[in-house]
């Protein structure tokens, strides 16, 4: 057969390679969530998509936010997993391909001759070659199935990166609101304490004159004691909210910049658009690294499928032979060319491949499951945002008229005490609930910012522009 002949026959084996593929079909399923989200004030099924500088609207908190996705360490670590795939995509993308290489061999030797002159007899040669070897062709899709789960491993970790990145920014937003949060339990304490100061010093003046009693001063004493405690608990606070901060940001953060942590005004926004359908979930980074790793899962089922079949290679080369180095160079050396078809036929590997395909359905059934828990996970923290959204306004409200009537009480059983009228132990009382209805407020306006961050991290995107 000519080599004409044998590329020919090579090339209409190559063409029929691409016809087969094992895997099965790609088969996510239902949502297994319902089709509405549980929002009551969606206006349209879809909306703007949620990018954190939208979100955010403290230019503080937002500095800190920068500083955090170009310096966090996990952040780095999953940025060198997403690299990691890339190249081993395109390892698995090079075996579709024919490897071209090129090898030289010289040999010297010789036979000693054992007749009466005793001489020894010399050889020389040298070989150069420029070949391909096993190359496999396709024919059942076992490479391109490989390739295409190397693809969809690469995709899963490029999505995880943008989870990575929405959950960073959500969490130092979190932790920043929390340190805000602190501040003003800070601020209250601390006030609370120099009032019931106040309070401790004007009762002895009452037990000096005689209209006060003994178990007042230590009454009122006790109060200034658990507020001076509080106080020291929640500067410990503030203080583990500042290392937390610094630690998700990674790099030491500019003096002065965590000081401005308020939660009023609210440092982000508080009424965020959420869209109607629950199709929206399936653009979440995590859901969709999830599905990607569903459709890997698929391909290997595919690969493992093609071991069943013969795989079928290709090798050969083109080289030059000489008895010498020189003559390889001057042209007086003998080319020649090899070809070498292989074909490998499994016939019994004690249920090798059988485990392995076994074993690709398993991971294929639990990469589904994690897919349809990833969308349950995500429906339910919606869920869990939109319960906080339709009730904190009513929450707030009733604080706010719990704050003014326990300030109003605190205030009149003061004057009541300072007249005589009633013992100490009723103005203990009042400044107690006042103090635990401001702390109320506080947690409240903590947890409706909290909540807006808990949407973003629910529904929000991720843009590299």
């Amino acid at each position: 057969m000519s080599s004409k002949a044998l590329f020919a026959s090579a090339f209409g084996t190559l063409m029929l390679a691409g016809c087969v593929n094992l895997a099965p079909d790609y088969q996510p399923g239902a949502l297994p969530v319902p089709a509405d989200l549980p929002v009551s004030q969606a206006e349209t099924e879809t909306v703007q998509p949620l990018l954190w500088d939208d979100v955010v609207t403290s230019p503080a908190l937002k500095q800190v936010i920068g500083m955090a996705l170009e310096e966090n360490r996990d952040l780095r670590v999953t940025a060198a997993n997403v690299r990691a795939a890339r190249a081993n995509l395109r390892v698995s993308r090079s075996a579709l391909w024919p490897a071209l290489g090129a090898s030289a061999t010289i040999q010297d030797g010789g036979t000693f001759d054992e007749g009466s002159s005793g001489a020894a007899r010399f050889a020389d040669s040298t070989y150069a070659q420029i070949g391909v070897s096993a190359w496999e062709l396709d024919f059942f899709g076992r490479i391109r199935n490989l390739n295409d789960a190397a693809l969809q491993t690469y995709l899963a970790t490029e999505e995880g990166q943008r989870a990575a990145k929405i959950s960073l920014a959500g969490t130092v937003a979190e932790t920043w609101m929390q340190l805000a949060a602190d501040y003003e339990l800070l601020k209250l304490a601390n006030r609370t304490a120099e009032s019931q100061t106040e309070s401790l010093d004007l009762t002895r003046e009452l037990f000096a004159a005689g209209t006060a009693s003994e178990l007042d001063v230590r009454r009122a004493s006790a109060s200034v004691a658990q507020a001076q405690a509080q106080a020291a608990e929640f500067e410990a606070a503030v203080r583990r909210d500042k290392n937390a901060l610094q630690l998700l940001v990674g790099a030491p953060v500019p003096a002065g910049l965590l000081e401005q942590a308020s939660l009023f005004p609210a440092p982000v926004e508080l009424n965020l658009p959420v869209g109607q359908s629950s199709l929206v979930l399936l653009d979440r980074p995590d859901v969709r690294a999830a599905e990607a790793r569903l459709r890997a899962s698929n391909a290997n089922i595919g690969a493992a499928r093609a071991a069943y079949f013969p795989s079928i290679s290709l090798s050969g080369g083109v080289g030059v032979a000489s008895g010498s180095l020189d003559d390889l160079f001057n042209g007086n050396g003998t080319s020649g060319w090899t070809f070498a078809p292989a074909i490998d036929l499994p016939i019994f590997d004690f249920d090798r491949r059988r485990g392995n395909l076994d074993a690709a359905k398993a991971e294929a059934d639990a990469a589904l499951a994690a897919y349809q828990g990833t969308i349950q996970q995500a429906f339910r923290e919606v869920a869990d945002a939109a319960a906080i959204s339709d009730t904190i306004d009513r929450r707030l409200s009733a604080l706010a008229q719990l704050t003014e009537d326990t300030q109003v009480t605190f205030e009149l059983s003061g004057e009541r005490f300072r007249s005589g009228l009633d013992g100490y132990l009723t103005v203990l009382d009042a400044q107690r609930e006042y103090y635990n209805a401001q702390q109320q407020w506080i947690l409240a306006s903590l947890d409706n910012n909290l909540n807006s961050i808990a949407l973003y991290k629910a529904l929000g995107t991720w843009s590299e522009e």
